[in-house]
């Protein structure tokens, strides 16, 4: 699936993307400063979250409440192997159940996850991103 999103129209973008998604692990990939963590963001309104979102470049993992799931929100931008994500957990977040994971960044991560959908962002200009959704089921 592929579509195209702005700012005015990212609420929207949510919406089809958690209506597509078959996995609760959403893989996202950007270049930097495309909006990985405002599309993220988007997902987790769209899910019921109401405390206030943000990237966890340094904390590694957010963790949120939503009315019918958790969700967390890792970003592995600085992990260089799969040891450091042994080391933090990993495997006990991502498996939970009833929880919606997203990673940014997630290269690294691959060799843990079953099943997980990619959504690439592709910046068409200053306004507009392009989205294609992938899935591993």
């Amino acid at each position: 699936m592929e579509f195209t999103y702005t700012l005015d129209t990212i609420d929207e973008a949510a919406r089809k993307i958690l209506a597509f998604a078959k996995a609760k692990v959403l893989l996202l990939e950007a270049p930097m400063g495309a909006g990985k963590t405002t599309l993220i963001t988007a997902l987790c309104k769209e899910l019921g979250v109401t405390e206030s979102i943000s990237s966890p470049t340094f904390s590694i993992v957010n963790e949120y409440k939503a009315p019918q799931c958790d969700v967390l929100h890792f970003d592995l931008y600085r992990f260089e192997a799969e040891e450091e994500l042994v080391a933090i957990g990993f495997e006990d977040y991502i498996y939970r159940p009833n929880t919606y994971v997203f990673i940014e960044w997630p290269e690294i991560s691959l060799k843990f996850l079953d099943s997980y959908h990619f959504i690439r962002i592709f910046p068409v200009n200053d306004n507009i991103r392009k989205v294609e959704i992938d899935k591993k089921l």
